[in-house]
Parts: C-alpha cells; sequence; structure tokens
C-alpha cells in the first residue's frame, strides 16, 4: 500500500511538473504505421492532448505503411480532436501493408465521421514532407517516428522540387530540430520498427543528420496503458476508446493493458526525457542482413537512446491520463 501511495505522489508531481514547465508550442511531424499495433492510437492522443494545452501544433500526420484503412484511421483521430484540416500523408512507392488483425480500423471506419476515406485521397507522404519542413522555421520542426522508417528515407533520397532547391538531406539538416523515435531493443535485438523495413531504418539511423532520441522496446514494454480509458463511463463514442476496448480483450498479454512504446516518444518529444529518463549518447547500427540493431556508446554519436530513471508506473500513470483526454466541446 505505501508503494501505490508514493507512486500515485510522484505522478501527481510529475504532472503538476509538466504544466508548470509549459513546452513551448513545438512544431511536429508525427509519422506511425497505425495499425498493426494499436499504441499508435495512444500517442496520437498525446499529441492532440499537447495541442490542446498549447504545447504543440500538428503539422502533418504521416503514414509508414500502406495498408487500405490507414489514411480514413487518421483522418478519424484527426477529426475526433477537431481537427479535420490536418494533412495526411501515405507512402505512394512499395511499402509494408500489414495491418490490424483485431480490426479496429475497420470499426472506427464505419462509426467515426471523416473526410479522408482511402489512401488515393492522401498525400504523397515524401511530398508532404517536403512541402511543410520548406515553410518552417530553421531547426524549428520536431519528427516523432513511431513506425518504419519508410518515409524518413525517402525524404532524405529525395531530390530538389517545387517545394524546395534542397536535396532531401539538405532540407532536414536546415529546418528539422530533432528526430525522436521509438525503434530499437537495447543493447542489442531484433525490434518490429527497424526490422519490417530494415534498409529503410539502416540508411537513415547512417545518414540522418539531425539529433536523434530512441525510446526503445524495453521502454514502452513495461508502461501498460489503457484499462482506465475504457472502463470509464464518462468517455463515450471516442475512437481512442474503442480502439483499446476492442483490442485489448483479443490478447492474453494486454490483460493489464498495452505496452506503450510510441506514447513514450510523444510525451519525450514534447515534454523533454526530464524527469522520466536520462539520455546516453551513442550509435545505432543496423544489420544490412538481418535488420537487428546494436547500441554503441560513443560521446561523438549523434544518436541518444532513453535510460529509465523512475519507475515505469509514473510514467504509464500519467500517460494513462493523459489518453482520456477528451476533445474540447466534446459531447
Amino acid at each position: 500500500m505505501k508503494k501505490i501511495i508514493l507512486l500515485l505522489t510522484l505522478s501527481l508531481s510529475f504532472t503538476s511538473l509538466l504544466h508548470a514547465q509549459r513546452p513551448k508550442n513545438i512544431p511536429v511531424i508525427f509519422d506511425t504505421d497505425m495499425g498493426p499495433d494499436y499504441d499508435d492510437v495512444g500517442a496520437i492522443a498525446l499529441l492532440h492532448y499537447f495541442e490542446d494545452k498549447g504545447n504543440t501544433t500538428i503539422l502533418a500526420t504521416m503514414a509508414s505503411s500502406s495498408h487500405s484503412n490507414i489514411a480514413a484511421t487518421l483522418s478519424v483521430l484527426n477529426t475526433y480532436f477537431k481537427r479535420p484540416e490536418i494533412p495526411v500523408g501515405v507512402p505512394k512507392a512499395p511499402a509494408d501493408t500489414m495491418r490490424d488483425f483485431q480490426h479496429w480500423t475497420d470499426s472506427l471506419i464505419s462509426k467515426y465521421p471523416h473526410h479522408i476515406k482511402n489512401n488515393d485521397e492522401a498525400e504523397d507522404a515524401v511530398k508532404l514532407y517536403r512541402k511543410i519542413l520548406s515553410a518552417q522555421k530553421n531547426k524549428s520542426v520536431t519528427i516523432v517516428t513511431v513506425g518504419f522508417f519508410t518515409n524518413l528515407s525517402g525524404l532524405l533520397r529525395s531530390k530538389p522540387d517545387e517545394y524546395s532547391l534542397l536535396t532531401g538531406r539538405e532540407l532536414v539538416q536546415q529546418k528539422v530540430k530533432q528526430l525522436v523515435s521509438m525503434a530499437g531493443m537495447f543493447p542489442t535485438g531484433i525490434e518490429f520498427n527497424v526490422v519490417r523495413d530494415k534498409e529503410a531504418a539502416r540508411y537513415v539511423f547512417e545518414q540522418w543528420p539531425t539529433k536523434i532520441i530512441i525510446s526503445g522496446f524495453e521502454i514502452g514494454k513495461n508502461i501498460k496503458t489503457g484499462i482506465p480509458l475504457i472502463r470509464s463511463e464518462k468517455i463515450q463514442n471516442s475512437p481512442v476508446k474503442d480502439a483499446f476496448r476492442i483490442s485489448i480483450p483479443l490478447s492474453p498479454q494486454d490483460s493489464a493493458g498495452r505496452m506503450s512504446w510510441d506514447e513514450t516518444a510523444v510525451l519525450v518529444a514534447i515534454a523533454g526525457y526530464e524527469p522520466w529518463y536520462d539520455l546516453e549518447q551513442g550509435i545505432l547500427t543496423v544489420n544490412a542482413a538481418d535488420g537487428s540493431n546494436t547500441w554503441i556508446r560513443n560521446t561523438r554519436g549523434t544518436h541518444y537512446k532513453l535510460v529509465e530513471k523512475t519507475p515505469s508506473a509514473v510514467v504509464e500513470e500519467l500517460i494513462n491520463n493523459m489518453m482520456m483526454h477528451e476533445p474540447k466541446n466534446n459531447k
């Protein structure tokens, strides 16, 4: 009992600290494989929470896979949070098509309003990246990727166009402040977001010209979220709640809540890594043959992995509370 009270006290203290810090309005591009997993839904809910608090502006929501429901699902969530105008990008080149086995995306699309009906109606992700980045202030944009590296590899390789005379790598170097990624297993291992498009992941980690903050598999593994949300009688007609309500009962490993890899990347991207984590500097390498990753500590590296500093239960409580955020004037 004393441990539970201590954790709750810590969580409340960190929540107060978060609001006291009032992160400035950070421009963010969110890149996600929305489905097959559904922690992406929790992650985008956190992003909209932060925008409602004045902490961020969501410039675009990008899909890093191209299964048939992905653009419409992103449109559902942006519309629910009263931001239907947020651009949606999808890969127009070949990309991963793995989708949700629980069919929660079907349910969301059939139940909730959205103006983008299919992937054909969404913009080309790489072109949308170039269009948006070219219009931003130098060193201002944070990119959060919680899916595959397909779009980011395409962006780095892109050539000058009607939006910018810079190459993709030059454009990133000029406009992006940092990349925050849910990726990798540390110190070594095979992780889903990396291995599904291992060539793209390898290229990005070798060529990305700005700081990369990495939330590894082990960070989100012990943070279980969604149970308070689906048990809430107050929250009704919510696609966020429905995604967790449908999916959690279908997997025994989710009985205490879904592991929250993607939410940690959004939390750190907007609120910063302190007081929850420390950063360890180094280099993440991706094996071209099997997509496994290895971490090398290096004081000259531009990669920084999160290292847990506070109990995962504290971050779990914080994320659970943010995921229950409802849009302004929601009925």
